[in-house]
């Protein structure tokens, strides 16, 4: 008997081979398969771990003081004292509205202040972005000068604007030699009627150069192809800006009259350094009297009820500001 020896062919790595997309287990593809997840867990701890530093100080800084703030509104609580806070409930926001005569002044000069502001500085600011937005030579230059003041420390602008004030200040010598000895100018800062237009001057020159800048930055956005459309049908420089540049402006016209009143209805550094409130309580303003209150007169717990009163009123204004520029397409 002849034994017969058979012998196999070689494997061929190919013929062999799973079909394509059969899952074979413990492949090495299963083990990438598990690395995605454990790598997206890593950066999500990267990212909480760099996140964590911006969290702590809102806590510290913003969330605990609001909640701490809304607390005391509701107590007699004092900056220093030997006694606890004791809660009073509504007696610090009916003292507020019966027997504080200062808190309706501060809250009018603060009105009256934002309504003469907005619309002054948002003009203004409009017209030299119309100016500096020229393609002239040296017009880089004006937008340097204009925008100045706005990086100029606040304090430091309103103590200079407080020597020019003076009776023997440049105010009232530019006013001298303007009129030839004519009038001869007054305390603008000492005078109850002339007090809060002296500061509202100085707040519109110091930080009209931004808005200037944020119009600028509107304007530019405007496509050119829609002045030369309007200048073929014979539109002239009013009709341009009319039915050109103002509706383009919108989102701008929405930011600019947001920021205006946000920094209007906060003003009061220029009273603290300027005129602390007076004469006669004509300059001072919400932010002002809860900060003295709260602070000066270590009133706490009322000057945290004129702070959430405060607050109330901005969120009012900017409810009834977003309902009035809303989309209403």
């Amino acid at each position: 008997m002849t034994a017969t020896l058979r012998l196999d062919p070689p494997a061929d790595p190919g013929h062999n081979a799973p079909p394509p997309g059969t899952a074979i287990p413990n492949a090495p593809a299963v083990r990438r398969r598990k690395r995605p997840g454990a790598a997206r867990r890593g950066e999500a701890r990267a990212g909480l771990a760099m996140a964590l530093p911006a969290v702590l100080l809102l806590l510290a800084f913003l969330i605990v003081p609001v909640l701490l703030g809304f607390a005391l509104s509701f107590t007699n609580a004092r900056l220093v004292s030997p006694e606890p806070p004791r809660f009073v409930g509504l007696d610090n926001f009916v003292r507020a509205f019966t027997l504080d005569p200062v808190f309706f002044r501060s809250a009018l000069n603060t009105f009256a202040f934002a309504a003469v502001v907005v619309p002054l500085q948002a003009g203004f600011g409009l017209f030299l972005a119309l100016l500096v937005n020229q393609r002239i030579r040296g017009v880089t230059a004006f937008r340097v000068i204009f925008f100045i003041p706005v990086v100029t420390s606040i304090v430091v602008v309103s103590i200079l604007w407080k020597f020019m004030y003076q009776p023997d200040g440049l105010v009232n010598s530019l006013i001298d030699s303007i009129t030839f000895g004519a009038w001869q100018g007054t305390a603008w800062l000492n005078n109850p009627s002339t007090a809060l237009t002296a500061i509202i001057v100085l707040s519109v020159w110091q930080a009209v150069g931004f808005h200037m800048l944020i119009w600028l930055s509107g304007l530019q956005t405007v496509p050119e192809e829609l002045y030369e459309a309007a200048r073929m049908d014979g539109a002239g420089v009013w009709r341009q800006f009319k039915d050109v540049t103002w509706p383009c402006l919108r989102p701008t016209r929405i930011f600019v009259l947001v920021t205006i009143t946000i920094a209007a209805l906060g003003l009061f550094v220029q009273i603290d350094v300027m005129t602390q409130g007076g004469p006669v309580d004509s300059t001072t303003t919400l932010v002002h009297h809860a900060v003295v209150t709260g602070y000066r007169q270590q009133q706490t717990g009322y000057g945290s009820a004129l702070s959430l009163i405060f607050f109330v009123l901005v969120l009012a204004v900017s409810l009834i500001q977003r309902h009035l520029t809303r989309d209403k397409d």
